[in-house]
């Protein structure tokens, strides 16, 4: 008795398989396979699958509007009209060299006009940056190949040239291309060494969905140093060789949406339009001919005619449920989890604020803004700051910033390359309530005038404001005009009189006649006459 009592204990505690300790989500289902889970690496399932992503997000950025509005949305809130800059270069008081940042951004300036910059002369350097975002978005990565030699009528000897992400040999793989180093590996046509680090990337001379005649030159490729490539792609692993487009994850989702809304707009067409069927009880062959093209009886109906029909025959008026009203909440359900793949708010993707109040848009806006300032700081530290470095160097070894000695550059260029990158802020959702909670912020001490304008000041800083203010009261002074904004001087404080003598006080008598005969006391107001 005892014994089985034992055994039955033993069998309740016991563990019951391998399968009963295993996670709810690692498991196998009638419902959930999973069949397409897998423990590859980045790179190993990108070779897969990395030609037909990005042709497949291309065709939507040409035919899907709500894709189009993603890439749009992006490159407007991390880059806007191009992202400024500032030298930062100190003199040994630990100020600002004005001489010397003013020379290198001037030279900045000069540089970044199409016909120096760019290769082609076609792009400004502005919108070379916005094209570079936008292949980002589109295809995961861009490649942004340095020139050491100067185009046009420029004299800094570099220029930049945009490569697509095709034209990089993706499917080349090579165990040992390098004859320098055994240990080379071709990944995804670029060549790394033993730790992930880019060597060389090999490039084709055309790209392969070109225009072309005669000899095929999508096929030869060009092994490029990697000191001469910016390779500009996130990282949702390490080691991930490429780029996936940003839309990887939501691609299904707007073709589905695309494929919903031509047919709901077909079944709306045929709806619009009146369509029946001609029932008959009798012998078709006794009352009616068939149209001898298609063998069926057809009877054309049109505006403002009565059409006769045989003895038996009948018209049956057909009208399809459409537009559908389920079309509107369903689309927007979907069009949520499009926004929540690519990172932006509903709101901002849809242009719907019919869903939304104050609170809410706000704190959508405040979401969203957290994202463009990571973008931003990615793209000064993944592009502008090695770029900038490259061009510094060629810009003072060409004497195109006549203050900087080569020799000095040469023994601190560390220096001499610092910078503050200018990018977009954004404006305020209501001003009157947050300027006057950034006024209270900085008397309080929680934020500088300096935080406050490189947040809200659309690409300037504090010493653009200062210089653009002081012009402005300048102006305004020299024309004798007054603003609301105008601050005055303050009054001089005025020292109290003396204290006249005590005077005998009158009788009640006299004091009313000398309030009679005293004039009122006249104040002027300050501002007035």
């Amino acid at each position: 008795m005892l014994d089985g009592l034992r055994a039955r204990l033993a069998r309740l505690i016991a563990p019951k398989g391998v399968a009963t300790r295993q996670y709810a989500a690692a498991r196998n289902s009638r419902l959930h396979t999973w069949s397409s889970a897998s423990n590859g690496s980045a790179d190993s399932e990108l070779s897969l699958s990395l030609a037909t992503l990005r042709a497949r997000s291309r065709k939507l950025m040409r035919d899907a509007p709500y894709a189009k509005r993603c890439r749009v949305i992006v490159v407007n809130n991390v880059v806007g009209s191009g992202v400024g800059l500032q030298a930062q270069v100190y003199n040994s008081r630990d100020e600002l060299h004005a001489r010397i940042n003013a020379d290198i951004e001037q030279a900045w300036r000069a540089w970044s006009k199409a016909d120096t910059c760019h290769v082609g002369g076609a792009l400004h350097f502005a919108d070379l940056e916005r094209l570079a975002l936008a292949q980002i978005f589109d295809a995961g990565e861009v490649f942004i190949r340095i020139h050491r030699r100067a185009f046009g009528k420029g004299k800094i000897p570099i220029a930049l040239e945009v490569i697509e992400a095709e034209r990089v040999a993706d499917e080349f793989s090579n165990p040992n291309p390098s004859p320098t180093n055994s240990r080379a590996d071709v990944r995804l046509g670029v060549e790394v060494d033993t730790y992930g680090r880019p060597l060389a990337y090999w490039i084709r001379e055309r790209h392969p969905g070109e225009l072309r005649t005669g000899i095929d030159a999508s096929v030869r490729l060009e092994r490029v140093p990697a000191a001469d490539i910016i390779h500009l792609h996130t990282f949702d692993r390490w080691p991930q060789t490429r780029g996936e487009p940003w839309l990887h994850s939501v691609i299904v989702k707007l073709d589905n949406m695309d494929e919903y809304s031509a047919a709901e707009l077909t079944a709306a067409r045929m709806g619009a339009n009146f369509f029946a069927t001609l029932e008959s009880d009798a012998d078709d062959s006794l009352t009616s001919s068939t149209d001898a093209a298609t063998g069926q009886r057809e009877l054309n109906i049109e505006p403002g005619v009565i059409e006769g029909l045989s003895p038996g025959e009948s018209l049956k008026f057909h009208t399809p449920n459409r537009p559908n009203t389920a079309l509107d909440p369903f689309l927007r359900y979907m069009l949520r989890e499009v926004a929540a793949g690519v990172g932006v708010s509903y709101e901002s993707l849809s242009r719907d604020y019919s869903q939304s109040n104050y609170s809410s848009s706000r704190l959508a806006l405040l979401d969203d803004r957290d994202l463009w300032r990571v973008l931003q700081q990615w793209w000064a530290r993944s592009f502008r700051q090695p770029l900038h470095e490259q061009w510094l160097q060629a810009a003072v070894l060409s004497r195109a910033v006549p203050s900087i000695p080569v020799e000095s550059y040469a023994l601190d260029a560390e220096r001499f390359a610092a910078v503050t990158w200018k990018f977009r802020g954004w404006s305020w959702v209501d001003p009157a309530k947050e300027v006057n909670a950034y006024k209270e912020a900085i008397k309080a001490g929680f934020m500088t005038v300096s935080k406050v304008i490189t947040l809200t000041g659309g690409g300037d800083d504090i010493e653009d404001v200062i210089a653009e203010r002081k012009r402005e009261l300048a102006m305004f002074e020299e024309a004798d005009i007054e603003v609301d904004t105008t601050v005055e001087e303050p009054a001089e404080p005025v020292e109290p009189a003396a204290p006249a003598p005590a005077a005998a006080e009158p009788a009640d008598d006299e004091a009313d006649d000398a309030d009679e005969q005293q004039p009122a006391r006249v104040v002027k107001m300050r501002g007035h006459a």
